[in-house]
């Protein structure tokens, strides 16, 4: 590993203003994805400043419903919390889909939030990768691309995002609440997480200096009616092909309101939006649920290797929706 200097400031003010200062630092929260990455000498932050105790770690009621999950919560305590359990199922079952148990314990929400992408050719230093060195290539376009995005790609990266609880996060239209050198300021889940375009190296709409203190669930009881499904090529400790995160509420056998999120298919939590507006007041049926897939999906571009994606996708988005329309008949 290459050394690197640590730093363990008093608060969050003085680890942003000290962060801001250090243009090849990087904060550390539970370190599950970024000491893994230090290991590779993929990511070589030179200073690492601790944050783990500087933000809060807890889950609070936020006043007209909804929650705040202080960015320190870890994991674990998320996806076992009730009032997260019974408001909002498909958070806690994304969260235990992900890692190990082990992981899940020292995983901060925070930093879940900054994950890399597992790309093979991402973590191969002998392979040309845009995300990891801007304007040398994309090899897996070419290349091993089982794993890789079906939606939103560029020529510059077809990588997808790893995390499971970011999924869900996406479904449920949390805000993202950060400090940085400029003051405090929310950001709007949707628009956290970037797309590749011509910049795949930024994953996010953070500055540098920017510290993630919370992350706020709004009063939605929708979400309640919700499940997430995760395939994968084993049982546990693997990442998505395909995930879906999905709230539906039907009444008089109509569909009056519905979340769909999608992981495994993109470089960011895919919003599937076009799903959504089709399915607001159409009939709560495997008809509608598989139309509305397929115009999702009808902007997927896949590779040579991961075309399973689009049905598969396709399938998992209608048999939540049936299964969802079932417990409230």
């Amino acid at each position: 590993m290459i050394p690197f200097r640590y730093e363990k400031p008093d608060d969050a003010s003085a680890a942003v203003s000290l962060l801001s200062r250090e243009p090849r630092g990087a904060y550390l929260g539970g370190g599950t994805n970024l000491v893994d990455l230090m290991k590779l000498e993929v990511a070589r932050p030179d200073v690492l400043v601790d944050v783990r105790r500087l933000t809060s770690g807890t889950i609070d009621d936020l006043p007209g419903g909804g929650l705040r999950i202080g960015a320190a919560v870890s994991n674990s305590l998320l996806a076992a919390d009730p009032r997260v359990r019974r408001l909002y199922p498909m958070l806690s079952q994304a969260v235990l889909a992900g890692a190990s148990g082990q992981l899940r314990n020292m995983a901060t929400c925070g930093g879940n939030l900054m994950q890399r992408t597992r790309c093979v050719y991402f973590q191969d230093l002998t392979t040309p990768c845009n995300k990891r060195e801007p304007g040398s290539g994309c090899s897996a376009i070419e290349g091993h691309n089982r794993d890789h995005a079906v939606l939103g790609t560029s020529p510059e990266c077809v990588a997808t995002h790893p995390s499971d609880m970011a999924v869900a996060l996406c479904a449920v239209d949390a805000v993202v609440r950060v400090q940085g050198p400029g003051g405090e300021r929310t950001i709007p889940f949707g628009e956290f997480h970037r797309l590749p375009g011509d910049t795949p190296e930024r994953d996010t709409v953070l500055e540098h200096g920017e510290l993630i203190t919370a992350i706020d669930l709004p009063h939605l009881p929708l979400a309640a009616h919700s499940h997430y499904r995760k395939i994968r090529d084993r049982a546990s400790y693997a990442f998505a092909l395909v995930s879906a995160a999905v709230a539906l509420k039907v009444r008089d056998g109509t569909v009056r309101d519905v979340r769909i999120g999608l992981g495994g298919v993109a470089h960011k939590p895919w919003r599937a939006r076009t799903a959504e507006e089709m399915l607001v007041g159409a009939p709560a049926t495997a008809v509608a649920f598989r139309a509305a897939a397929e115009a999702e999906l009808a902007a997927a571009r896949p590779l040579s290797g991961n075309g399973f994606k689009v049905p598969l996708a396709r399938n998992v988005i209608v048999g939540m929706l049936n299964d969802l329309a079932k417990e409230q008949r």
